[in-house]
């Protein structure tokens, strides 16, 4: 009956409470789900990551996990509808009543109240988790720097690769800082040569295994002038076995590729993140759990909007970044590669529509984003569409000079009356949008590069001591707080209500990720491997 049903589910909705146990005999497996081995809470109150973590906890038949209603506020209103008297036969119908909603309708409404449920902890999910990868992928980049970057290790020693300041492999070599036996000296010794060799202005170093001894031995050899910063290198092994790295590196081993990978990382995070899986980027709450077509459309989605917000140097980009250029795909960036392959970089924008198959609609709606860097018309750099070049030009000719020198000083961009310029096709706001690009032409809309470094001797979970007060950065954001890296190979999490001292709903008010902190740990719990933050 759909008025049962209608009222039922909204009982569900309002009064109803989500219920989790422990599997009996598996509490030392379950010990990840220890929240949830008692735990009782409100549907309408319950957030996103403990529906998603008991949902995890159910399918890994760790937990029983129940929607629990109080049969005394949906029985008696069903009884209302349909027993009328109190004869024998009315005692017959209630009994019948209770029986089908605990065996058909009750059932019914939990799947129901679980979908409904489901559906809405995905969606915040996925909006964190693309929030999350946008800050990721706008992160400083240092830039085009002579870079070394270091895949760090123990026994198998640290995999070594020169980088020229287009992101190039030079050169690859491994050392042997932490074997003892006079290994130390070698690589010190190598390592010195080639700075000097190629001048590095750089030295990148991946966090995982032996990232901080190798980050320590690296300072202590005092080279002069050079940056050192250590590199998140979440999915790096992704890459280095995909298809678009065998494409870049056949002749070279994974352990190259995946040292490249954290050098060209630091120089430019976007460039590189986007040859990645989003998914395997290390950001996100739940993301392996949650619908995964919804995940991927608003994975593209965000992706494609900052390599849109960032704009594409069109001579040095990777067919992987241009796919994502609006209005080119994957087809259409394999067709620029291969043509500036053959033909040479790119002089100008108007060039493009000598690539095949790139027809005008795909030049329309690609050219606004893509770079060309010293071309021939000073706009090529810039982010005004080739549309709207004559505009421009008109606006230099009625002030009685040339676009680039438009370009270059302010005070003739002052002189220029918008107004008179404005027509059907063109409105003030689009106005306003050419003359702030004519300010700053192909600014680069992402934050300055800051060095960064850890606290010395802290380097395990063990060195840590309560009260503590180390530099970190945040890696990845949740609806329940901030997960920082402060060093020590796993990173502690600044709760919701330890992040600010006012009241906050949601961690985005206060952090982003990849953002430079200053944390205080709370507490260290070594055997679930936890770190609590300030």
């Amino acid at each position: 009956d759909a008025v049962v049903r209608a009222k039922t589910r909204k009982i569900f909705l309002e009064k109803g409470n989500f219920v989790s146990r422990v599997v009996p005999g598996k509490e030392e497996q379950a010990l990840k789900y220890k929240d949830y081995f008692e735990w009782s809470e409100s549907l309408n109150d319950a957030p996103s990551h403990r529906v998603l973590a008991m949902s995890r906890g159910e399918k890994e038949e760790l937990l029983y996990l129940d929607v629990e209603v109080e049969e005394s506020l949906v029985i008696p209103f069903i009884d209302s509808l349909y027993v009328r008297g109190r004869q024998a036969a009315a005692t017959q119908m209630r009994l019948a009543l209770q029986d089908s909603y605990k065996r058909l309708l009750k059932p019914s409404m939990e799947t129901e109240i679980r979908v409904l449920t489901r559906q809405k902890a995905d969606e915040e999910a996925i909006r964190v988790f693309a929030d999350n990868i946008r800050q990721l992928l706008l992160a400083a980049p240092l830039g085009e720097k002579r870079l070394m970057a270091i895949d760090p290790g123990f026994r198998t020693g640290c995999k070594t690769v020169v980088l020229d300041a287009q992101g190039g492999l030079l050169e690859n070599t491994a050392i042997f800082p932490h074997t003892g036996a006079g290994g130390a000296a070698e690589a010190a010794h190598k390592l010195r040569s080639l700075v000097a060799k190629y001048d590095i202005e750089a030295i990148a170093i991946g966090n995982g295994t032996a990232g901080r001894e190798t980050e320590d031995f690296v300072r202590k050899l005092n080279l002069s002038n050079l940056t050192i910063v250590m590199v998140n290198e979440s999915g790096a092994s992704i890459y280095s076995a995909s298809s678009v790295a065998r494409e870049e590196f056949p002749d070279q081993d994974i352990t190259v590729r995946g040292a490249v990978s954290i050098g060209r990382r630091l120089m430019d995070p976007l460039a590189e993140l986007v040859k990645i899986d989003p998914k395997s980027i290390g950001v996100g709450q739940y993301q392996h759990d949650v619908d995964q077509t919804k995940l991927q459309s608003a994975l593209d989605d965000t992706v494609m909007s900052c390599v849109n917000a960032v704009g594409v140097e069109l001579n040095t980009a990777s067919k992987q970044i241009l796919a994502y250029v609006s209005g080119l795909g994957p087809a259409l960036a394999q067709q620029i590669v291969s043509y500036r392959q053959s033909n040479g970089p790119f002089k100008s924008r108007k060039e493009l529509k000598k690539v095949p198959r790139l027809g005008d609609k795909a030049f329309e709606q690609a050219a606004g984003f893509l770079r060309i860097r010293n071309a021939v018309h000073p706009l090529d750099a810039s982010a005004v569409h080739p549309e709207r070049y004559a505009l421009v030009e008109q606006m230099a000719k009625d002030l009685g000079t040339k676009v680039e020198h438009l370009l270059k000083d302010d005070d003739l961009r002052k002189q220029i009356n918008l107004k008179q310029y404005v027509s059907d096709s063109v409105g003030l706001p689009t106005l306003n949008d050419i003359l702030g690009e004519l300010a700053k032409p192909g600014l680069d809309p992402r934050e300055k590069f800051e060095a960064f470094s850890f606290t010395d001797g802290v380097n395990s979970i063990a060195d840590l001591r309560i009260g503590m007060k180390l530099p970190g950065i945040v890696t990845n954001i949740t609806n329940f707080g901030a997960f920082v890296d402060i060093g020590v190979h796993q990173d502690g999490l600044v709760h919701l209500s330890q992040l600010s001292n006012r009241f906050i709903s949601d961690p985005q008010e206060v952090v982003k990720v990849q953002q430079q902190v200053m944390v205080t740990v709370t507490e260290v719990d070594e055997k679930r491997n936890r770190i609590a933050l300030s």
